[in-house]
């Protein structure tokens, strides 16, 4: 019997992955260790809440290519720029509050949905190497929004700059705008130093409760098809190059939509260079939550978020403390280059 629990328990560790599991029993000590160093815990897992409603809807626009078999979507910048000039185009037109959140959505869903579509027809064309052109695409299409920030015919003086009345600012602020708007939304206070972020949380859900709708639609079906068996779907009358295309459309609108409540929550509006690596850290996420290179679901989401998030959210204020330095930037990039690594080279079950 023994053997048996053991065999059982050594499947487990290896299905759910060594890294996994080490990073798990890591963040359960960082939660541990918190109040031995003064760290207090209330304040770190709002801090935790936050950031996970902040950056849930990016590492969910990773689902719809995962399962349509077209990769880990490195080309997740091309929603971004959607999301950066839906949100510049709604502070252009002086939109404010809930108005000026729901109309940077709007304005940038048809840039999403073109971007998307020609995102799409792209990795149709480059089968087997969607992950490598993605990352060049997401690159490219951050350098050349590079050069259109400044030069696009942008006024509103929040927004340029000051000396010379013209180009995009690095760093705009949404003070007045629409900053923090549902991490303030309906948020609970427990206590003196613990604020739930009740709207941050709510719109992931929602966006998540979208995602399950599609995923368990006809479509969504015929697109986990596509991934799990092109031939077999393609015999059944699915396009698989129309299912690949619709996923890629989905992810870059989330993407659109993802980006535009990391500004909300972080209070500012970053262009030029800064989305360029805004991949990564969503890819690692949803890694670590479980998912597969060609297979993901909304709890991986749910879990590898809350997860990485809580490593960045503890190491700073735990780690540091312990060993008086700051080591957080260097263990983000450790844990997220290497968990990327770690399912690239991950070998998988085949099953007949």
């Amino acid at each position: 019997m023994n053997s048996s629990i053991n065999g059982k328990l050594r499947e487990f560790i290896l299905d759910f992955g060594w890294p996994r599991l080490i990073i798990f029993c890591f963040v359960a000590l960082l939660f541990i260790a918190a109040p031995f160093v003064g760290v207090r815990v209330d304040n770190s897992l709002m801090n935790v809440l936050v950031r996970f409603g902040q950056n849930g809807v990016m590492v969910l626009a990773l689902v719809p290519m995962m399962q349509a078999g077209a990769g880990l979507n490195f080309g997740l910048p091309v929603g971004i720029i959607a999301g950066l000039l839906g949100s510049t185009l709604a502070m252009q037109f002086e939109l404010t509050g809930a108005l000026g959140f729901s109309g940077a959505i709007v304005l940038s869903l048809p840039f999403a949905l073109g971007f998307g579509w020609l995102y799409g027809l792209l990795l149709n064309k480059v089968k087997g190497e969607e992950m490598t052109i993605a990352m060049y695409v997401g690159f490219s299409i951050v350098t050349f929004m590079a050069i259109l920030w400044l030069i696009l015919p942008y006024t509103n003086p929040t927004m340029v700059w000051g000396y010379t009345g013209q180009g995009l600012r690095t760093t705009i602020t949404l003070e007045g705008y629409w900053a923090q708007i549902l991490n303030n939304f309906l948020v609970v206070k427990i206590g003196r130093n613990f604020e739930f972020p009740t709207g941050t949380i709510l719109f992931f859900a929602f966006m998540a409760f979208i995602m399950w709708l599609f995923m368990r639609s006809r479509t969504g079906t015929a697109l986990t098809a596509v991934g799990s068996n092109p031939d077999f779907a393609r015999a059944g009358g699915v396009s698989a190059d129309r299912m690949r295309t619709i996923s890629v459309i989905v992810s870059t609108v989330y993407g659109a939509i993802g980006i535009l409540m990391y500004q909300q929550s972080f209070g500012f509006i970053q262009v030029y260079q800064a989305p360029i690596y805004m991949a990564f850290p969503a890819v690692a996420a949803i890694l670590l939550g479980g998912a597969s290179v060609n297979k993901a679901s909304i709890l991986n989401v749910v879990v590898g978020t809350f997860l990485f998030q809580s490593i960045l959210a503890m190491t700073p204020s735990v780690i540091n403390s312990i060993l008086k330095t700051d080591m957080s930037e260097v263990i983000r990039i450790l844990i997220s280059n290497g968990m990327i690594i770690y399912a690239l080279t991950r070998k998988t079950k085949v099953t007949k």
